[in-house]
């Protein structure tokens, strides 16, 4: 059967995810799908646009049946989506990162998150840097996540926090709560282990909610 650029994806992402990154090379791909290196330029130019194509596929369902409502919720949930999707995949915030950086990607992801604020009343040069903003927290505290706890997070799927990650996905940024940490919640200050903040969710929750309600404060 003829190789296709799904195969070569399909191989790549099964190399990242039992080596990671750094073992994610040309000459490993190809010995992994039985040819030789050349045949693979065939369907991916070079490294760079092999990277694009992964993080293409780990983030292709990123907005798959979203919910409707108000934007704020819907761009806390993409957020929370992406959040998940990088953590699927060893060395995932790495990969998608790269490809941003390098252009190699679609850029679908920026795109989402900055439709749902032009929709909310940003201009389009508002969104796209409110956007990029929210995307290089969200690019950054999970590589931090991964690089800090690789056996925790490779242990994860979307829907399986780890231990002591008991926060919703939504729950520390929904407008007209308390955030835990703020002088509407609880004092602020190191968290420990019985903290509302302990766990990786809550922490990026929390996070990402200073940016939601710095954006929402702008639209008032």
């Amino acid at each position: 059967m003829a190789l296709t650029r799904s195969d070569v994806v399909d191989a790549a992402i099964g190399i990242l995810d039992e080596y990671g990154l750094g073992d994610l090379t040309m000459r490993r791909l190809a010995a992994s799908l039985g040819v030789q290196p050349g045949a693979l330029y065939w369907h991916v130019a070079n490294k760079q646009a092999l990277l694009g194509a992964v993080a293409d596929r780990i983030l292709e369902h990123l907005d798959d049946d979203m919910p409707t409502g108000d934007w704020d919720l819907r761009f806390n949930e993409l957020a929370h989506r992406l959040r998940a999707a990088l953590l699927a995949h060893r060395d995932g915030a790495e990969v998608v990162a790269a490809a941003h950086s390098l252009r190699t990607g679609q850029g679908g992801t920026l795109a989402l998150l900055s439709q749902v604020l032009t929709d909310a009343g940003f201009t389009p040069a508002e969104a796209e840097l409110a956007a990029l903003a929210v995307l290089h927290y969200v690019l950054g505290h999970t590589a931090d996540e991964q690089g800090h706890a690789p056996s925790e997070t490779l242990a994860r799927t979307a829907g399986t926090p780890a231990a002591g990650d008991t926060a919703s996905p939504a729950g520390l940024a929904t407008p007209g709560t308390a955030t835990p940490g703020t002088a509407e919640g609880a004092a602020g200050g190191p968290q420990t282990s019985d903290s509302p903040l302990a766990g990786e969710t809550a922490r990026f929750g929390f996070g990402l909610s200073v940016f939601v309600d710095g954006l929402r404060a702008r639209l008032t």
